[in-house]
């Protein structure tokens, strides 16, 4: 029973000794906890600043200054595009890189989007973790801004404010 018990215990110290051992980015981790230091309650989405696709239609109607950063890929900007004066078409696996980070406005809102919501929550989040303050996601992707206009006017101009 003695030499049984201390096989194992010699096992697990030979096992724990020879692999490696993990820890995580203790910086990183704590940049990401003052990043969400303020996301609870019911203000969550304010503060991880989702953004309903209704909101984003009336800012078009009424000719607000934005952009959009589309962060799907090619094959799918080929099937369903969106079409307003300042979009950015950047796939995420091209985002972070110094050309696409410095095509990003900063003197305006920019709205990033893409199928579900799911890449683009992903992205603005680490968009906002590098430093872009004006960065907001649009919840639900262009699913909800589709299922918010309806299909007819979905893929039709949106009528603007004349200025």
């Amino acid at each position: 029973m003695i030499r049984n018990i201390a096989f194992i215990l010699f096992m697990s110290l030979a096992f724990g000794l020879s692999s490696p051992s993990w820890s995580y980015d203790v910086e990183a981790a704590k940049a990401y906890n003052d990043l969400f230091a303020e996301v609870k309650g019911a203000e969550c989405g304010k503060k991880l600043h989702l953004f309903p696709a209704e909101k984003l239609v009336e800012k078009i109607k009424k000719s607000e200054p934005f952009a959009i950063l589309d962060v799907r890929t090619p094959r799918e900007l080929s099937l369903v595009t969106v079409n307003t004066p300042e979009t950015l078409n950047i796939p995420l696996n091209e985002l972070f890189t110094p050309k696409s980070l410095g095509a990003i406005p900063t003197d305006k809102p920019v709205y990033v989007i893409c199928q579900s919501g799911i890449r683009s929550t992903a992205a603005g989040t680490a968009l906002r973790h590098v430093g872009f303050s004006n960065i907001y996601v649009i919840k639900g992707g262009l699913k909800a801004l589709v299922n918010y206009l309806g299909p007819k006017q979905a893929y039709s101009p949106i009528k603007t404010a004349v200025k």
